[in-house]
């Protein structure tokens, strides 16, 4: 795998970006993991909370330097990504996985335990089902409508407590949890570029972006939503794979209820791994 030069260096010297084409505001790099620092920084985030515009403002530019932006909170009971316990070094390539079999592998291993779990899971059946279907096209820019929907969630103000942005180099946006060693979903997969190999199936599929990640949160925009019940269940079928605890410790108790409320039009997916 050929690997991309790392911009975040730079910064070091060259703190406000200038040589890079940027302006950037007061920040820091992040190079702490589970053992200690990395031979270089994962990433770059703003010392002050983001505010609506900031992803408009920074991200385009930053990524024609081969820098990628992200929402991140610091301000969670973990705190801060030098708080995380990341671990690139445990992360594997994301396109050396094919998407669809990680996700019919998580499939067995989240209906393993049939009990109880019918009702769930209708209107399918132990067996994987198989990908949604990939809708004719997308409605809408998938990175302009990450920007829009960061600074929805920002004005919003309930969905963080203190948000940065941060900036991750990266070869496209549905990679940043692997660049930086993420391991919020560590109980149930070790290795998160099995995780990003899926988001990159939604990212050319649905136009996903890699909004925002927390300790163990992650949420992601959307381009182009499911807009029919079936096609919204198909939908709820590949998340409930990639992420069981979704639906089997959510708000919503069956894969069809979920489909209704957090999938049918949606243009923020978000989850959550205990």
């Amino acid at each position: 795998m050929a690997t991309l030069p790392n911009p975040l260096p730079t910064l070091a010297a060259d703190p406000s970006g200038r040589s890079l084409g940027l302006g950037l505001p007061l920040g820091r790099l992040i190079d702490e993991t589970y053992d200690g620092p990395w031979h270089e920084p994962l990433l770059w985030h703003a010392e002050y909370a983001a505010a609506s515009g900031v992803w408009t403002a920074l991200g385009g530019r930053a990524g024609r330097t081969g820098l990628l932006p992200v929402l991140i909170e610091v301000g969670g009971s973990q705190g801060g990504p030098e708080e995380w316990e990341l671990r690139p070094w445990a992360m594997s390539y994301p396109g050396d996985h094919d998407a669809e079999e990680v996700l019919a592998e998580y499939w067995e291993y989240a209906v393993e335990d049939p009990d109880d779990l019918d009702e769930t899971i209708a209107p399918f059946a132990e067996t994987w089902p198989g990908p949604a279907p990939t809708p004719a096209s997308l409605p809408a820019d998938p990175d302009i409508r990450a920007a829009e929907t960061a600074d929805a969630l920002l004005d919003e103000g309930s969905w963080f407590k203190e948000p940065r942005l941060a900036l991750v180099p990266a070869r496209r946006s549905a990679d940043i949890p692997a660049a930086i060693g993420w391991t919020g979903p560590v109980n149930f997969e070790g290795d998160t570029a099995r995780l990003c190999a899926i988001l990159r199936s939604w990212e050319d599929r649905f136009g996903i972006r890699v909004l925002a990640l927390t300790f163990d949160q992650l949420i992601v925009s959307v381009a182009a939503p499911p807009a029919t019940r079936e096609d919204a269940e198909a939908v709820a079928a590949e998340h409930f794979a990639f992420c069981p605890d979704n639906i089997t410790q959510g708000d919503h108790e069956t894969l069809r209820e979920y489909a209704e409320h957090a999938v049918l039009g949606q243009r923020v997916w978000s989850f959550w791994w205990d």
